[in-house]
């Protein structure tokens, strides 16, 4: 009880205040806490601190918490460690009662074995024995989530929960065969169990798919559970995706789930998977057959309901030859195959990949900015060795470099310079919304523009080199602006109604001197 009294203590004005005001309060509603905790010492002791601090708490076993109604009037739930299926039933408590926020209690010292996935569905992990100043925290938390959720209605929540669901796929942004094939891909397979191996170079989006899939399936309501199996050392890899008993080895200090019983009903998905230590690849083949594993250190066969999507950069079939991956293993995985192109060969996809980057970097406060038509030309001139993800750090880097500004192919990075803009881009150099973007080379000219003499615009009987005269025409123009304000291209620029990068770079193109 030493935790308890320390916060009863601290709490002490708070009771007085109780006392003297009980019986206006005793007919107060107050907020709602739900306690589920299988362990009855640690239960008794957070429900006496919490209903001190003025909560109503309703406590439960991990049996029987099904039975708590009315999860809108509460606030948040604490849940106790130690139990089975931990995963599992943080999930369902959020699913249960629209994203309820949990704050998984564990004993003082085991904070950092609490696993990565746990972590990220969570409000916090909160160490028991806690103080008062870390359990004020987090009840401070709860009331602004809650104040949060007051002042939102019940339909944008709804429709914002549809949108984060739907994310995935929706970030499958593309119109190149390629991009529609794996749409198509994705929507024949969802809805099965079969194993599916993502093949595409790095940084094309291989997880970005394989959460598609997740939603699109019967286990969209489970965890989807990634872990990269080239970024774990292979002596630890065991642990991670098995678990292991307290004791097992060296700093095993408590048990721990591994990654198969965090993705209980779920998916799991297994990235790099072509770097996988051969060892680790026979333990893997029997969890794929037979649906059962150990975790280390114990004897019990555990069986698990999960579906595995695996990913990999390198080509499996090379692997197999150099004696670098198992070729029973391989057909395991192999169930149904979904092909990656890299960006170079989608090229068509850039300028709807550019508008989602800047999209998503507006959302999140990170910046924003505007590409030229002639911009974007010359980024799907580029071969893009990074694929998608050296495309996302491009635009951040230059949003942060031109804040809000308008990004022309002058702005651009030195390895970019060596492309040329297609003359029919070149024509029109302002700056492009990309709903808009049109890089086909098609114009549309009215009857009679404003600002442009009738004269200008009349077709010779013979015809005429329509390219020709506009660079000619674009040329002098630019040339009487510089004579006008004394060569100074800043000055010129204004004159144009252009940026002054913009003017640099036609300087070049028509070989104008300052």
């Amino acid at each position: 009880m030493n935790a308890g009294i320390e916060l009863l203590l601290n709490h002490y004005t708070e009771s007085l205040r109780l006392l003297i005001y009980g019986m206006s309060i005793k007919n107060m509603a107050l907020p709602r806490i739900l306690l589920i905790d299988d362990n009855e010492t640690r239960s008794q002791q957070v429900e006496i601190v919490l209903q001190f601090m003025e909560y109503q708490v309703e406590t439960a076993r991990t049996s029987n918490y099904t039975s708590i109604n009315e999860f809108d009037q509460v606030w948040g739930t604490f849940l106790g460690d130690g139990i089975d299926k931990q995963a599992a039933v943080i999930k369902d408590i959020i699913d249960r009662t629209n994203k309820l926020p949990v704050i998984l209690l564990v004993e003082k010292g085991n904070a950092l074995q609490v696993s990565t996935a746990i972590n990220n569905i969570v409000l916090q992990v909160l160490e028991w024995p806690f103080t008062y100043f870390s359990l004020k925290i987090i009840i401070d938390k709860l009331a602004a989530l809650n104040s949060q959720q007051q002042a939102t209605p019940r339909s944008s929540m709804d429709r914002r929960s549809y949108d984060r669901r739907s994310s995935s796929i929706e970030r499958l942004k593309g119109n190149s065969p390629a991009i529609v094939n794996i749409r198509k891909l994705i929507g024949q397979v969802a809805e099965s169990d079969a194993t599916v191996l993502i093949l595409g170079e790095s940084g094309t989006g291989k997880e970005v798919i394989a959460r598609a899939l997740h939603e699109a399936s019967f286990r969209e309501s489970h965890l989807f559970v990634p872990i990269n199996c080239g970024a774990i050392p292979g002596e630890l890899l065991e642990s991670e995706l098995f678990g292991h008993e307290k004791g097992a080895f060296t700093g095993a200090i408590s048990s721990r789930q591994g990654r198969f019983e965090l993705a209980e009903g779920g998916t799991l998905f297994l990235d790099e998977i072509g770097d996988m230590p051969m060892a680790m690849q026979v333990k893997l083949l029997r969890v794929l057959q037979e649906r059962t594993f150990e975790r280390i250190g114990s004897n019990k066969t555990l069986h698990c309901d999960v579906r595995v999507i695996a990913a990999t950069h390198r080509y499996l079939e090379r692997e197999i030859k150099e004696n670098r991956f198992r070729e029973d293993l391989f057909y395991r995985l192999n169930v149904f195959p979904i092909e990656v192109s890299p960006l170079r060969d989608r090229a068509e996809d850039i300028p709807l990949l550019v508008k989602d980057l800047l999209t998503r970097m507006e959302a999140s406060n990170r910046g924003s900015i505007r590409l030229t038509n002639a911009a974007l030309a010359v980024l799907m001139q580029y071969k893009w060795p990074g694929n998608v993800r050296e495309l996302a750090n491009l635009i951040e880097r230059l949003a942060i470099i031109y804040p809000k500004g308008v990004v022309d192919v002058v702005d651009l990075p030195e390895k970019f310079q060596q492309y040329e803009v297609p003359d029919e881009i070149a024509i029109n150099t302002e700056e492009t919304d990309s709903d808009d973007i049109d890089l086909s080379g098609q114009m549309e000219i009215g009857n009679n523009p404003d600002g442009f003499p009738a004269s200008l615009i009349q077709l010779p009987g013979q015809g005429m080199d329509l390219k020709e005269y506009l660079n000619v025409m674009e040329g002098d123009l630019i040339r009487q602006a510089l004579n006008e304000c004394n060569g100074v291209v800043a000055h010129a620029a204004k004159l144009l109604n252009m940026r002054r990068t913009t003017l640099v770079e036609k300087l070049r193109k028509y070989d104008l001197h300052r």
